[in-house]
């Protein structure tokens, strides 16, 4: 049997930029004193004059990225999500989305994975304060190939754009040749009729695995695959919901104001169903090795067929 080949989505996000600036003469990175973390260090050793160090000014640097835009350039401005969407909250709003500019956010090291920087850094908050913001499309990738496509569909879509990459390497799902990145568009992973499992990010594999456990249970799961968060696949979701009767959503997030609560927004005006949130409980994160963290707030394969299993 073949190694699972298992690699963090920042990764994707660097080799999907590198193959980007071959394609595209006008991509430009930004990034904030981060490149070997973020992986733009990638782009930066192939294009070295389209990469821009802003040093340690995530406000800064988003300004300039909607400079850059206005003069037809398509920035990518990468620092940690906790940096990106936390602390240059304002200027992301006010001078990327309210002016509806096309600027392209790069976040890294999103979520508990992040590990041993604890707390400070681990950004559980970044969903929910990107959903507010108008017309910002969320792409949350599940692996390697898909963060590749992110990349890619973010520089074809036409105003601000925030990508969500993470730290811990992760097992590819996506390699078979049918697989097809869309904007707005989710994936259903595994069919089912007991109960949907709406996963989003490094919970993905996760869920796939739960959902086998679950399967041994006599629970026949439903797996869906959602990398864009805002637009949400609504006809999707409702769709599941209305053959399985139970929705459980699962996101390396905080409960309020990500995933969880776009998926009850859609169905509670659409289709009322049974819902449960799987994520982190608003509470703060912790130091402490990647792997053992996830597992430990529930949000690996046992976590998730534990709370399923109880729910369904």
């Amino acid at each position: 049997m073949s190694e699972i080949k298992k690699y963090a989505t920042r990764e994707g996000y660097g080799a999907g930029l590198v193959e980007l600036g071959k394609k595209y003469d006008n991509v430009v990175v930004l990034d904030a004193d981060l490149a070997e973390a973020t992986k733009t260090n990638m782009f930066k050793k192939e294009f070295p004059d389209r990469h821009i160090d802003c040093g340690i000014a995530e406000c800064n640097m988003m300004g300039v990225a909607a400079g850059l835009a206005l003069t037809g350039k398509v920035p990518y401005a990468s620092s940690f999500a906790m940096f990106a969407a936390g602390r240059a909250f304002e200027q992301v709003r006010n001078t990327i989305g309210y002016p509806h500019i096309n600027v392209k956010i790069g976040a890294t090291h999103a979520g508990i994975s992040v590990g041993e920087d604890g707390a400070t850094h681990q950004c559980n908050e970044d969903i929910a304060l990107m959903r507010t913001i108008p017309g910002m499309v969320i792409l949350n990738p599940s692996d390697y190939i898909e963060a590749k496509a992110v990349v890619q569909a973010a520089y074809e879509h036409e105003g601000p754009v925030y990508m969500r990459f993470g730290r811990l390497a992760l097992p590819v799902i996506n390699d078979n040749p049918d697989y097809k990145f869309e904007i707005g568009k989710g994936i259903t992973l595994k069919e089912g009729k007991d109960v949907t499992i709406v996963a989003t990010g490094l919970c993905v594999s996760e869920s796939l695995k739960a959902a086998e456990m679950l399967a041994a249970d006599g629970i026949d799961a439903e797996v869906i695959n959602i990398h864009t968060i805002k637009p949400l696949d609504e006809e999707l979701i409702i769709a599941s919901a209305k053959k399985t009767g139970k929705v459980v959503t699962v996101e390396e997030h905080s409960v309020i104001g990500g995933l969880g609560s776009a998926v009850c927004d859609a169905l509670c005006a659409n289709y009322p169903a049974n819902v449960l949130k799987i994520g982190v409980n608003d509470r703060f994160g912790e130091s402490g090795p990647a792997v053992e963290l996830v597992h430990k707030y529930g949000l690996d394969a046992e976590g998730i067929y534990n709370k399923v299993k109880a729910f369904a």
